[in-house]
C-alpha cells in the first residue's frame, strides 16, 4: 500500500506533458500541431500506463457535445478518458465550470500508439481559434480545481480579447452605414448624424467614420461581402498613401485605419500592423502588439502572418519560444496553399522573377510590348523560331519582364507555335492549357491528340501528361500506371509522385488494398527531384513518424517546409527569405543537394550581401569565404577585408576582430577601407597604432559587461606593447648584458671544476 500511494503521489507530478506553451494561431484548415508520446523511462511510471490502457478494442470512435462553445472569448475545455467514459467540460476565465457532458463509450487509448493532433489534420479541418496552452496529463483524471494550466502572457490575451471587442463595434458601423447609403435614405454626409449609434460612439470611432464619407457605395456588390471589400477598400487607400513620396511619415496617423482594415476581416492590414509594431515603423516598438496582430493574421490567413509565425517558432527569436511542432503548423499551411497555387491561374497571380536594380544587364531585359525586347522576341516568333514563341507565350501568359498578363494572346503564340514549329515543349504547354481551359475553351479531344504528339517526341512530361489523362479523364488505371512507370524511368518527378499516389489509394493495377509504404517510397523519389506534394508527403511522415522509413524527425519535417517555402520567397529578392536559405542549406547540405541544382549557400549569401539591408553577419560568413575559398570559388584578401569592413560598419564587433586578425597575419589593409572605416589616417602607417584603434573599436562594439575575444584580445594587445618596451629599454639591456655575463663565467668555472675531478 505504500508503495502504491508512492507511485500514486509521482504520476500526478511526473505524468504532465506541456503540448503547447505559446499560443497557435489556427485557421480551421486541414494542417495542425502533431505529437508523439513515448513510454515512460521510469519503469514504475511505465506499469501504471501499461495497465490502465488494458481494454477492449473497438472502432474509431468520435463524440460530440450537446452544449455550445463561446465566440471570442477564452475558455478551458478539458477531456478526459478513463475506463470507459469520455467526460468534456468547458471551464471560464474565473476556472469555474461552465459545461459538462459524459459519454459511455467501449473504447482503447494507447498514447503511445499513432501520434496526436491538436488542430486540423489529412483527416479533419481544424478550429478557427487560438489554442495554448495545452497540458496533457498521460496518468491521471483530475478534478477541474486540481489542474493547472494558466493562460499565456496575461496582457497578450487581453490585448486579443479587447481586439475582438472593438472589432465587433467596427464591422456592425460598417455594415449599417454601407446599409443606410445603398437604402438611398439619406445623403452620404448626413448619414453620420443620422447614425443609429450614439455620438460616443461616433467620436470614439471619428476617423472610420470620416473615411467612410470619404468611399462610394455606388458600386454593386454582394450584402455578404459587405465588411470584408470595406475592409479591402479602407487598406489599399492606407497603402497607397503609404507608397507616396512622404508617405513613411505618416505611418503612425494611419495605424488606426489599419487597425480598422484588420477589424473588417482584411488580413494584409493586420500583417502591415505586425511589422509597423515589431520594427517600430513609424511608431514606437511593441511586441505584444506585434505578437496579436501577427496572431490575428495567421488566424486569418494571411499568408505572410503565418510565414512570419512559422520561421520566428523555427528560430527561437523576438520572444517566440523555439518549437518546432507549432513551426510545422504554420510552414505546412502556406506549403498546401503554395501547392494548389501553382495549379491554378487566377486574378493577380504571376511568376516570380527576380530583379536586382543593381544588375544593368536585367534592368536592360525589362521591356514593355513596344520595347526592343519584346519587338525583337515578337519578330523571331513571326519567323517560326520555336525558342521564341516559347518565351514570348510564356511572358504574356504571367505577365514577365514588364510585359502586362495577357493569357488569350499567349495562347495563340502557344497554338501557332504547336502547329507550326512541331517543338513538343509548345506542344506540350498548349495541350495543357487545352487540357484546363486557361484562357481558352477547353478542348480535350485536341489536347489529347496533342499530348500524344508531344509524348511520341519523347518529352517526358507529355508521357506523364498522358497518364494524368486516363487517370482523371478515364479512370483507365492500367495505362494511366503504363505511361507513368515510362515516364519515371525519363526522369519525370512527376510520374514518381502519381505512382506513389495510386498505390496510397489503394487503385495498383494488380495489387490489391493500399500500400502505404511502396507510396512513401515513390513521394521520396518524387521529392529528390524536387516535387513540391512530394516534399509535402514526406514533411508529414516526417512529423508524424507513422512510417518505418521516416522516423520521426521534426526538424528535418520543417527543414523540408522552410526549404520549400524559402526558395520561392528568397527568389523574389527578399533579403531575409535569402539568408535564411543559405543558413538551411550551410546546416543541411544533404537537403541542399538533394531538391537543388545550384550552389545554395554561395548563391544566396551572396544575394543577401547585395541587398541594402543585408545583416552583419552575412557579411562576415562572405568575408570568411572570400578569406578561405569557398568549394570552387578561388580566394580573394581584397573582397574579403572589404566584407569584414561592411560587417564593422554594421556595428558588429567580428568585424573589427577579423580585420585586427589579418593585420596580425602580415596582411594590410587599403586606405579606402581604413578611409570608410573613418580611422584617422595618421594610423594607416602604423601596424602597432592601427591594431590599437581596431581593438579598441572591437572592444566598444562588444558587451562590456562580459569578459569577451575583444576585450582579452584588446588586454593581450596592451600586455605586448608593454612588454616590448621593458625589452627595447637601455637599463634592462645593460641588467641582461651583466646577468648574462654572470651565468657564462658561472658555466665555464663549473666546467673547469667537472673538467678537474675526471682529471684527478
Amino acid at each position: 500500500m505504500v508503495i502504491f500511494w508512492w507511485i500514486k503521489e509521482i504520476c500526478i507530478f511526473a505524468d504532465g506533458v506541456q503540448i503547447l506553451n505559446f499560443i497557435y494561431a489556427s485557421s480551421g484548415e486541414k494542417t495542425g500541431i502533431v505529437k508523439r508520446f513515448e513510454q515512460f523511462e521510469n519503469r514504475e511510471l511505465e506499469t501504471v500506463r501499461q495497465h490502465q490502457i488494458d481494454y477492449p478494442i473497438g472502432d474509431d470512435l468520435a463524440v460530440k457535445t450537446s452544449f455550445s462553445l463561446p465566440l471570442k472569448q477564452w475558455f478551458r475545455l478539458d477531456l478526459s478518458f478513463k475506463g470507459g467514459q469520455v467526460e468534456v467540460s468547458s471551464v471560464g476565465k474565473n476556472l469555474k465550470r461552465q459545461h459538462h457532458q459524459s459519454f459511455m463509450e467501449d473504447f482503447y487509448c494507447d498514447d503511445t500508439a499513432g501520434y496526436f493532433v491538436l488542430g486540423g489534420s489529412g483527416y479533419v479541418n481544424g478550429i478557427e481559434a487560438f489554442f495554448g496552452p495545452v497540458k496533457y496529463y498521460r496518468l491521471n483524471v483530475l478534478e477541474t480545481e486540481q489542474i493547472s494550466n494558466p493562460l499565456h502572457d496575461k496582457e497578450t490575451v487581453e490585448q486579443i480579447e479587447r481586439y475582438y471587442k472593438r472589432c465587433m463595434d467596427i464591422q456592425d458601423i460598417v455594415y449599417e452605414y454601407r446599409h443606410t447609403v445603398r437604402k438611398g435614405q439619406l445623403a452620404q454626409r448626413s448619414t453620420c448624424d443620422a447614425f443609429t449609434r450614439g455620438k460616443e460612439l461616433r467620436e470614439k470611432y471619428h476617423t472610420l467614420f470620416r473615411l467612410l464619407q470619404e468611399m462610394d457605395f455606388s458600386a454593386p456588390g454582394e450584402e455578404s461581402d459587405t465588411v470584408l471589400e470595406i475592409g479591402q477598400r479602407i487598406f489599399e487607400k492606407i497603402a497607397k498613401n503609404l507608397s507616396s513620396p512622404d508617405g513613411l511619415s505618416n505611418v503612425g496617423s494611419s495605424v488606426p485605419f489599419l487597425v480598422d482594415s484588420s477589424c473588417c476581416g482584411y488580413h494584409k492590414a493586420s500583417y502591415f500592423l505586425a511589422v509597423i509594431f515589431e520594427t517600430g515603423l513609424g511608431v514606437s516598438v511593441d511586441h505584444t502588439k506585434g505578437l496579436l496582430y501577427s496572431l490575428v493574421g495567421a488566424q486569418g490567413n494571411e499568408r505572410l502572418a503565418v510565414m512570419n509565425l512559422g520561421y520566428k517558432h523555427y528560430q527561437g527569436i523576438n520572444n517566440y519560444p523555439l518549437d518546432l511542432e507549432l513551426s510545422y503548423a504554420y510552414y505546412s499551411n502556406i506549403a498546401i496553399k503554395t501547392s494548389l497555387d501553382q495549379h491554378t491561374i487566377k486574378g493577380e497571380q504571376a511568376f516570380v522573377e527576380t530583379i536586382r536594380l543593381m544588375d544593368d544587364e536585367l534592368l536592360k531585359a525589362q521591356t514593355k510590348e513596344n520595347g526592343d525586347v519584346f519587338m525583337w522576341l515578337k519578330h523571331e516568333a513571326t519567323r517560326g523560331n520555336a525558342a521564341a514563341q516559347q518565351r514570348l507565350a510564356q511572358m504574356l501568359f504571367w505577365g514577365q519582364q514588364g510585359v502586362a498578363k495577357n493569357p488569350e494572346a499567349a495562347i495563340e503564340w502557344y497554338a501557332k507555335g504547336a502547329i507550326e514549329t512541331e517543338d513538343p515543349v509548345l506542344i506540350y504547354d498548349y495541350a495543357i492549357v487545352l487540357f484546363k481551359g486557361q484562357g481558352v475553351k477547353k478542348n480535350t479531344k485536341l489536347a489529347l491528340e496533342l499530348m500524344k504528339k508531344a509524348a511520341a517526341k519523347g518529352l517526358p512530361q507529355a508521357v506523364n501528361g498522358l497518364g494524368w489523362y486516363y487517370h482523371n479523364f478515364r479512370r483507365d488505371y492500367r495505362k494511366a500506371a503504363k505511361h507513368w512507370l515510362i515516364a519515371e524511368e525519363l526522369g519525370n518527378p512527376d510520374a514518381s509522385y502519381n505512382l506513389g499516389v495510386l498505390y496510397l489509394d489503394g487503385i495498383y493495377p494488380g495489387v490489391p488494398g493500399r500500400n502505404q509504404t511502396v507510396a512513401a517510397q515513390y513521394f521520396y523519389k518524387a521529392a529528390q527531384g524536387g516535387h513540391i506534394e512530394g516534399t509535402l508527403r514526406c514533411s508529414l511522415y516526417y512529423i508524424t513518424g507513422n512510417m518505418e522509413e521516416f522516423p520521426r524527425d521534426p526538424e528535418k519535417a520543417v527543414m523540408h517546409e522552410a526549404l520549400l517555402y524559402y526558395v520561392l520567397a528568397a527568389e523574389t529578392g527578399i533579403e531575409v527569405s535569402q539568408s535564411n536559405l543559405a543558413h538551411i542549406c550551410e546546416e543541411r547540405p544533404d537537403l541542399a543537394r538533394k531538391y537543388l541544382a545550384i550552389d545554395c549557400v554561395w548563391r544566396y549569401y551572396n544575394f543577401s550581401v547585395s541587398q541594402i539591408n543585408a545583416p552583419s553577419f552575412v557579411y562576415l560568413k562572405m568575408g570568411d569565404f572570400y578569406y578561405y575559398g569557398y568549394q570552387n570559388q578561388s580566394k580573394d584578401l581584397e573582397l574579403s577585408v572589404r566584407m569584414y569592413a561592411q560587417a564593422a560598419l554594421e556595428g558588429d564587433s567580428q568585424g573589427f576582430f577579423n580585420l585586427a586578425l589579418l593585420i596580425e597575419e602580415g596582411n594590410s589593409i587599403p586606405s579606402y577601407i581604413l578611409d570608410h572605416l573613418e580611422i584617422d589616417q595618421a594610423l594607416h602607417s602604423g601596424n602597432t597604432s592601427l591594431l590599437q584603434e581596431l581593438y579598441y573599436r572591437c572592444w566598444n562594439h562588444s558587451n562590456q559587461e562580459s569578459v569577451s575575444p575583444c576585450s582579452l584580445a584588446l588586454l593581450y594587445f596592451y600586455m605586448r606593447v608593454f612588454w616590448n618596451n621593458i625589452l627595447q629599454s637601455t637599463l634592462i639591456y645593460f641588467m641582461g648584458t651583466f646577468l648574462l655575463s654572470i651565468l657564462v663565467a658561472f658555466a665555464v668555472h663549473y666546467f673547469q671544476t667537472l673538467s678537474g675531478k675526471y682529471l684527478s
